[in-house]
């Protein structure tokens, strides 16, 4: 048997975020938005997300004229397992949710 990964709470955040529309590219703002996490925590998960086989990364195009493009990501066919894997309740475990912005 395979062990999983270890998986920090903040990954949990954001593969639950992900795994909501899961073919849906999504922009680190709006990730950064529904799970409360900061820049700093966030874009290095996200590249090691990516770089694990996860996520998927595309540069997309501003739609409007003058701003810069932005780095898009969507949950791969492994990442859709593990965010489902993840999502399953385990004894002991939280359940797979994102996290909330506390006021």
């Amino acid at each position: 048997m395979t062990r999983a990964p270890n998986i920090s709470r903040q990954t949990v955040g954001v593969l639950a975020a992900l795994l909501a529309q899961p073919q849906a590219w999504r922009y680190g703002y709006d990730l950064s938005k529904e799970t409360g996490l900061k820049s700093g925590t966030l874009y290095p998960l996200l590249m090691r997300l990516s770089d694990q086989g996860y996520l998927e990364a595309e540069w997309r195009q501003p739609l409007q004229p003058g701003r810069p493009a932005r780095h898009a990501y969507r949950l791969t066919g492994a990442g859709v397992a593990l965010a489902r894997q993840r999502a399953e309740p385990t004894p002991g475990a939280a359940p797979l949710q994102p996290s909330t912005v506390r006021p």
